[in-house]
């Protein structure tokens, strides 16, 4: 009789440990544990529709790391994708974010200039479809502006903006590092 109250006990605490382990390993230790961010993205081969990264993941005990990607229809004016970013501050547990685009595109230009180049830019809305830092809750809009120089020249941005709630989830990647493809027309 012993025996069956243990087994479902052990299956449910294996039901709910394995969740919970998962989401553990999601977010991230400000102590350095390996993780992979943004596992729910998966890094496209080629040129995407639209796509960035915002250089190598998170090595060390602070920084930030975002990718992102999917399709665009310049003549409807309409775009889809999911993005991820993660913040690592020292000596707290790292805030990861899952974004989704909404439909409307903001803006687009193949004659855009930034950081003194030209290049193509497009503005879109994010919603945080899932969230493990407790201030930026699943459902918050936010904006992101990505720019992707050209002609020989490499000085891509992504710019991340938030309301106050997720305001820690503000960042602008810029530089070598920092890779955008996107649709020139």
């Amino acid at each position: 009789m012993r025996t069956s109250q243990i087994t479902p006990r052990t299956g449910l605490a294996v039901v709910v440990l394995a969740p919970l382990s998962a989401l553990i390993s999601m977010a991230g230790s400000a102590a350095g544990f390996p993780v992979q961010y943004c596992a729910q993205i998966p890094i496209v081969g080629g040129i995407p529709p639209w796509g960035f990264h915002t250089g190598a993941p998170i090595t060390g005990a602070s920084g930030s790391y975002s990718r992102g990607h999917s399709d665009i229809n310049l003549a409807a004016n309409t775009v889809s994708g999911i993005l991820c970013q993660v913040d690592r501050v020292r000596n707290q547990p790292d805030r990861l974010i899952i974004m989704t685009v909404e439909h409307h595109l903001v803006y687009h230009s193949h004659y855009a200039v930034m950081w003194g180049v030209p290049g193509n830019i497009m503005m879109i809305i994010v919603r945080v479809q899932s969230s493990s830092d407790a201030r930026c809750k699943v459902g918050t809009l936010g904006g992101v502006t990505l720019f992707a120089s050209y002609n020989g020249v490499r000085s891509d941005s992504v710019r991340f903006t938030f309301p106050a709630a997720c305001r820690d989830h503000d960042h602008l990647y810029h530089g070598p590092e920092v890779n955008n493809q996107l649709p020139p027309r």
